[in-house]
């Protein structure tokens, strides 16, 4: 199922990119126009110059037309004026057209030759997917870990290592090279259809920048932000309801667990392991509906410490404790155990 959405997806970014690439070759038929209509006009003039006059402008612009395609017109003409206009046309408005067809047929056969504007035309394919701004060293473990989650995302980093960028591509993931801050560069993420964007740059104000843009451009999208500064994650936290992470929270499982909608804590180091608290709602066509505490427990390795529903609250809940859509839960777990979690609860 999932090669099948692959192929669909390639089909549909091959086609919008087709679409882009013909904007692209506008210019060669504009000209191409210009030089038919212009060529009318100087046809017509001409053969008015030399006694053997048109029956008017549209004639005068199907001979230019017939001639460049050399196509037979009739009785050739006779002034050498004419002639010489019969000769030069062809080779004119042919290698307009040549031209741009050659350039259409190599960026059409050769899209990685245009990185940029195929990794749009993938992006654009994308719903509900994820944003990831930095390809830094979190940012490739965030990418590696959402990737084995089986997110959809769109990287947006402007001066990725070649490395970096080529193992996301044989990951079938597309990287933007593009200044995030750039509205435009959001936009090409395709941004209005995202569901989360994280910020792993290492520059505090330009995440918040990015954070703030992309929730203009999209209201309801969960930002995930990384904050080196642990006063200014809580204050971001609460005047904009992002989800800030500071530098001390960096495992890249937490980000993702944050990014698939979960309200992450800060990590402790309890016996030498890193474990957090997620706070969650089960949604509607989650797994984890209809399975009881105990199940998920087991299965997933970490602690169901409270529930709620219905404004009926269970501080730890018995194994037997079964779950429903809609349960607020508050789960502790380690990074990976967490973000586990949250990828089935989508």
């Amino acid at each position: 199922m999932k090669t099948k959405k692959s192929r669909f997806r390639q089909w549909k970014a091959s086609w919008r990119d087709t679409v882009i690439l013909l904007g692209e070759f506008r210019m060669p038929l504009l000209l191409f126009t210009v030089a038919m209509l212009g060529g009318g006009l100087l046809y017509k003039w001409l053969s008015a110059m030399v006694g053997e006059s048109t029956s008017g402008y549209a004639e005068a612009v199907y001979t230019v037309l017939t001639a460049t395609f050399l196509q037979p017109i009739g009785e050739f003409p006779h002034h050498p004026a004419l002639q010489i206009f019969h000769f030069i046309m062809p080779i004119f408005g042919i290698s307009i057209l040549a031209q741009g067809l050659a350039d259409f047929g190599s960026l059409l056969f050769n899209r990685r030759a245009r990185n940029k504007e195929w990794e749009m035309a993938v992006a654009s394919t994308l719903n509900k997917h994820i944003v990831l701004v930095g390809l830094g060293h979190l940012g490739y473990r965030i990418a590696s870990k959402l990737h084995e989650m089986g997110e959809n995302m769109v990287i947006i980093e402007y001066k990725a290592e070649a490395d970096a960028v080529e193992r996301m591509h044989s990951l079938g993931i597309p990287v933007i090279p593009d200044d995030a801050t750039r509205q435009m560069a959001l936009e090409a993420a395709n941004i209005k259809d995202a569901r989360a964007i994280i910020l792993a740059s290492q520059n505090d104000a330009m995440n918040l920048q990015i954070a703030l843009k992309a929730r203009s451009l999209n209201p309801n999208i969960q930002v995930v932000v990384r904050i080196f500064d642990e006063d200014f994650a809580h204050a971001l936290q609460e005047q904009f309801g992002f989800n800030a992470m500071s530098a001390t929270e960096m495992a890249a499982p937490l980000f993702a667990a944050a990014a698939a909608g979960a309200d992450v804590s800060s990590p402790i180091s309890v016996e030498g392991q890193q474990l957090s608290l997620a706070r969650m709602v089960i949604q509607p066509h989650s797994e984890l509906a209809d399975k009881t505490v105990g199940f998920v427990e087991d299965n997933y390795h970490l602690n169901i410490v409270f529930l709620r529903r219905d404004h009926h609250s269970h501080m730890h809940p018995t194994d037997s404790h079964p779950l429903e859509a809609g349960d607020t839960l508050v789960v502790l777990g380690g990074p990976d155990e967490l973000s586990h979690l949250m990828h089935d609860n989508e």
